[in-house]
């Protein structure tokens, strides 16, 4: 049924009159009235018609008034009105089909009617009645079909529009449902984890002010510790609002972008949190990094401060970490590597920690693959993110299968490094 859909679809009239036409000429060609060659009367006539039928398609009802007048004229001069009949009937289902007010159709069906009795005045009797049952043809069917066209389309519409608005309701009751989520959660992070943080931070201020003789590094340690409290209660306090109220703040973008200015100067701060921690780390970061899109940024910073807090918990304060970070052809390189020095192996599950696990996500989402395995002594942990995002996937990519044998040892946690993240997802 679909190309009968489209042969009366409301945007292919040129596609019906050429059609029309055509069918029209090779009447007049192949099979005429009697067998009998058509007169030049005919040929003018039926050429009129054609000629107005492909001038006036955007407009049904002069095209009906024009075709009315060629068949009243044929009528009155020829014997085979057909083509015209056809004509003038066809502009009627037309008007059916596309007339905004039902009283336009009946007009439309009053005058072909008028016209087409014209051809029985001064007839016997039993000729009118036989024009009159015509008019099943020549009105009634054209008018029938198009109603039923024209109701189609109408339950077309209603249906499309219900359809609509069935997935408007859906979507306002998953906004809803959303936003019922991010509400709890906000209220288990205030209530929660803000809460008890908040009290940490007090505490190690009230230890700064009430322990007077402390040895210097003790103090750097309280005022670090203090200052990291600080910061992460700001990020739960922005957090908490992008939860509450995720429009106010650009939404979930909040969350997972950063300014790409601002890039260097956090993945700085990262490191310097690592040396603080007592780790030795050498950079090879690229300025190009501070031209990234946000949410690649957003990933890098995350990526090395989780990397870096790995460093220090698995291998040790002395250890020597290295970071590299390089954009190339818009891709970025990222590789965070350390000598294993002081690192005692723990037990691990295979795919690693939570930490571990996090890293390969995010990356995942954005393209790329981590790779994290030991390297001589110590790990190596890199990624390539690419310079498009790529496809959404229609089912989530199976985790690789570990090889037989004993699984390596994993890193992997939770805890970042850096001064500014309410944490890793």
């Amino acid at each position: 049924m679909g190309w009968l859909q489209r042969l009366f679809d409301e945007r292919d009239k040129l596609f019906r009159t050429v059609l029309l036409d055509l069918s029209g000429v090779g009447y007049l060609v192949f099979n005429t009235h009697g067998g009998r060659s058509p007169t030049a009367t005919q040929w003018v006539l039926a050429v009129a018609a054609f000629t107005v039928a492909l001038l006036l398609h955007r407009r049904p009802v002069v095209n009906l008034i024009g075709q009315s007048a060629l068949l009243l004229v044929a009528i009155c001069s020829i014997d085979d009105v057909t083509i015209n009949q056809v004509g003038a009937s066809w502009a009627l289902l037309e008007v059916t089909m596309s007339a905004r007010r039902p009283r336009t159709i009946w007009l439309a069906a009053g005058l072909l009617t008028v016209v087409d009795l014209t051809d029985s005045v001064g007839d016997p009797l039993d000729q009118v009645l036989s024009g009159v049952f015509g008019l099943t043809v020549e009105v009634g069917v054209p008018l029938l079909l198009g109603l039923v066209i024209r109701t189609s389309r109408e339950l077309g519409r209603q249906a499309e529009e219900r359809l609509a608005e069935e997935q408007r309701r859906r979507a306002s009751e998953s906004r809803a449902a959303r936003a019922d989520e991010r509400s709890a959660i906000a209220r288990e992070l205030h209530d929660v984890v803000a809460h008890h943080v908040a009290s940490m931070v007090l505490r190690v201020g009230v230890a700064r002010h009430v322990l007077t003789d402390l040895d210097p590094r003790v103090s750097e340690v309280f005022d670090d510790v203090h200052g990291t409290g600080t910061a992460a209660l700001a990020d739960l306090r922005r957090l908490v609002a992008v939860l509450r109220n995720p429009d106010g703040i650009r939404g979930d973008a909040a969350l997972t972008a950063i300014d790409p200015s601002a890039l260097p100067a956090a993945l700085g701060a990262a490191v310097d949190r690592a040396r603080q921690a007592g780790i030795t780390v050498e950079t090879d970061i690229d300025p190009a990094v501070g031209s990234l899109d946000a949410v690649r940024g957003m990933a890098v910073l995350r990526l090395t401060q989780e990397a870096l807090t790995n460093v220090a918990k698995h291998a040790g304060t002395s250890a020597l970490a290295r970071l590299s970070v390089a954009v190339v052809d818009g891709a970025v390189h990222w590789e965070v590597s350390d000598n294993g020095n002081g690192w005692v192996p723990t037990a691990m599950p295979s795919g690693g920690g939570h930490g571990l696990t996090g890293m390969r996500e995010r990356v995942e989402v954005l393209g790329g693959r981590l790779d994290a395995g030991p390297t001589g002594a110590g790990w190596r942990v890199s990624t390539v993110l690419p310079s498009t995002l790529p496809p959404p996937a229609s089912a989530p990519t199976p985790a690789p299968v570990a090889p037989a044998g004993p699984p390596p040892p994993q890193r992997g946690h939770d805890a970042p490094a850096g001064p500014a993240a309410p944490g890793l997802a």
